[in-house]
């Protein structure tokens, strides 16, 4: 081990003014892992292949505290040294191809890198996540997006186990007698470090082609059998209808989709292998109203708009996201119809409108702009470019694009340029309008949405009531709550009912309930939270729906509207649970700690049910439910509070969040 410590401010390296990328490409890299879930460590060697585009005299790796054990380049011991994040090696490195560069090093990632469930009783599984948190902290590798590298993984680890990384498996190697495996994965494309990823975990698995032989590997728990087909619904569908419509074929050996415990955010679309919540398994009632369809669809896009091309910098960051949530809107579109696909914009723009308001609009090139701006208005902007060039030249430019630039980095000019070129038009006003302008350019987006029946009926609602044409309104909603009309556009009619004061709401209440439509029977659920007598059977029947949501929201209205009835809304509900969150089970636990009753039971047990979901043997969603009711109720005692303190240091930072400001309430 040969290690440089004096850390050579005096040398004038000319990696100081350039990029390394300008010096040195890196090509390949072949990695050994050894994964140690007991103490949450990670013993590691590397193996890379680069070539030196210019004389230079060191070369660095991202490296977040990794401790380095050996280090050869072409089989001779180098001088090195880390600091700043980097490895740095010194040596007068000159132009020269297929260098090998081998490494042996030690980690003990606090991020990136996640252990889940080893000391309690939450699932077993070792997972990580590497956009925003660096993949240099579990592997030495490249936090510049702009270094693609094929990665080839070989992990070792327990033979009860399945081990999921980037790319094809090619076999699985027992050691000897041992109880573990080595998984050999292989990758045959370059891709951004922080794309890099494997899942370890208990897992079952269903495989189905697409049109084009593709392998798309669908994995579940295996207690999750039956929530298998609601959760992966549509999968092969839109895999197909983007391959179709992007008009690029898949771009890597298969495809795998992974839920896990506990993560950082809905999913995440590592090269080849998507992993997301498990809170997305969901049976066939919570399908209706909380399934993985928009976050299945929109990582999907991703392996072509962010994994394929990848953006430079923060600039161009809606490159990735606002063209991943345009091709999810239009596979969406391909399932649920037309209406669904202008109505969701529709929303969009309410959305990105309230942004304008509060003061918060910005660019889609600007690198601090909000999520909402990189994903819904870039979608926007690519919706309007759409209808600005034509679909055929859109089509054409997109493909185009694809090509010209896969497997590399992209900045905004680069798609704007193939556009133009294709369709022949000055875009130049399109791009002071939409990507560089802070403010959402409403006009172009209802005079678009103007061309959809249900989206321009909503724009007429809306200056009617402005107007104050109660009588017209009326007669309007009337028509519309008695036609099989577009069932979110009579949600969203149902929700302005109480607000626009019209003297007979009852009987359009009425004519919702008697309509069977399970969607807008919740959307009275969600606006109508003081029950009039009159709607009281009515009302009560939503605790029949096929829907948690719905029963989660009428089981604490009618709870909190008619006290004398408590027991029997209580007892009507007593063995649903709800969402992977436990969403009912929670409410219906602290409303019956708060009722008094003798028929239900002994409210201790109940309030210590309640308690125990608050532990870290449940994830993160359960105990966040469970936690805000035992706010609720002032019941959350001394193993509670313990609960909500490990809570403050969870690795899932919006629940650390939560705790950090639920413990300062108190």
């Amino acid at each position: 081990m040969k290690q440089f410590y004096c850390y050579l401010f005096l040398i004038s390296t000319s990696l100081s003014f350039a990029q390394q990328t300008d010096f040195v490409d890196f090509k390949s890299a072949t990695v050994d892992l050894l994964v140690n879930p007991e103490d949450k460590h990670i013993s590691g060697k590397v193996e890379y292949r680069f070539d030196v585009l210019q004389d230079v005299d060191s070369i660095f790796i991202d490296s977040r505290n990794l401790t380095f054990e050996t280090l050869l380049w072409n089989d001779k011991e180098l001088p090195f040294y880390t600091k700043n994040d980097k490895l740095w090696i010194l040596n007068n490195f000159n132009v020269s191809q297929n260098n090998v560069l081998k490494l042996e090093y030690k980690a003990f990632p606090k991020k990136t890198m996640y252990f889940v469930g080893w000391d309690n009783e939450a699932p077993d599984q070792v997972w990580t996540q590497g956009q925003g948190k660096y993949t240099s902290n579990w592997l030495p590798s490249f936090d510049d997006v702009n270094e693609k590298v094929e990665f080839d993984l070989n992990i070792k680890f327990k033979k009860t186990y399945q081990v999921i990384a980037n790319g094809k498996l090619l076999d699985m190697e027992r050691l000897g007698a041992s109880d573990y495996y080595v998984w050999h994965y292989d990758m045959k494309k370059p891709m951004s470090s922080y794309l890099v990823a494997l899942v370890i975990g208990e897992y079952n698995k269903k495989v189905e082609y697409s049109k084009s032989g593709i392998p798309i590997e669908m994995y579940y728990y295996p207690e999750d059998s039956t929530k298998f087909e609601p959760t992966y619904r549509y999968t092969k569908k839109m895999f197909d209808f983007l391959e179709e419509e992007i008009g690029v074929a898949y771009p890597w050996q298969n495809y795998k989709i992974v839920p896990v415990h506990d993560f950082l955010y809905a999913g995440m679309e590592n090269t080849s292998i998507t992993i997301f919540s498990d809170g997305f398994m969901t049976d066939e009632v919570g399908f209706i109203d909380r399934n993985f369809v928009n976050v299945n669809a929109h990582e999907l896009a991703h392996q072509w708009f962010g994994d394929l091309v990848t953006a430079k910098s923060g600039e161009h960051h809606w490159l990735q996201e606002g063209f991943a949530t345009y091709y999810a809107l239009l596979a969406e579109q391909e399932v649920f119809g037309e209406d669904y696909y202008y109505w969701r914009l529709y929303e969009y723009s309410q959305e990105l409108l309230a942004q304008d308001e509060s003061g918060h609009g910005t660019s889609l090139m600007n690198p601090k702009s909000s999520s909402l701006t990189f994903y819904k208005k870039g979608a926007w902007a690519l919706h309007l470019l759409r209808e600005k060039v034509g679909e055929k030249a859109f089509k054409k430019a997109i493909k185009r694009y694809l090509r010209n630039h896969q497997y590399k980095n992209v900045e905004t000019k680069d798609f704007l340029d193939e556009v133009a070129d294709v369709s022949g038009q000055d875009l130049t006003l399109f791009a002071n309008d939409w990507l560089r302008n802070d403010e959402f350019p409403k006009e172009q987006a209802y005079s678009s949405l103007s061309k959809n029946k249900f989206t321009k009926e909503m724009q007429l609602i809306k200056e009617m009531e402005e107007h104050g044409d109660s009588v017209k309104l009326f007669a309007k909603y009337d028509a519309f709550l008695s036609s099989d009309s577009f069932f979110p556009f009579q949600q969203e009619l149902i929700s302005r009912i109480k607000k626009s004061n019209y003297p007979e709401p009852i009987q359009l209440y009425k004519k919702v309930f008697n309509s069977k439509e399970i969607k807008n029977r919740q959307a009275i659920a969600l606006n109508l939270k003081e029950i009039p007598l009159a709607l009281k059977k009515d009302y009560e029947t939503l605790l029949d729906d096929n829907s948690y949501v719905t029963i989660e929201v009428a089981l604490f209205n009618l709870w909190n509207n008619f006290p004398q009835d408590q027991e029997l809304y209580l007892e009507k509900t007593k063995d649903i649970i709800g969402f992977s969150d436990k969403n009912i089970r929670t409410l219906w636990l602290a409303l019956a700690v708060l009722t008094d009753s003798d028929s239900l039971g002994d409210p201790e047990i109940f309030l210590e049910e309640l308690i125990g979901y608050t532990s870290p043997d449940y994830n993160f969603e359960v105990r966040q439910n469970a936690f805000r009711y035992l706010r609720w109720i002032r019941s959350c005692n001394d193993g509670c509070m313990k609960n909500l303190k490990e809570a403050s240091k969870h690795h899932n930072w919006r629940f650390k969040q939560f705790a950090k400001q639920l413990m300062e309430s108190y």
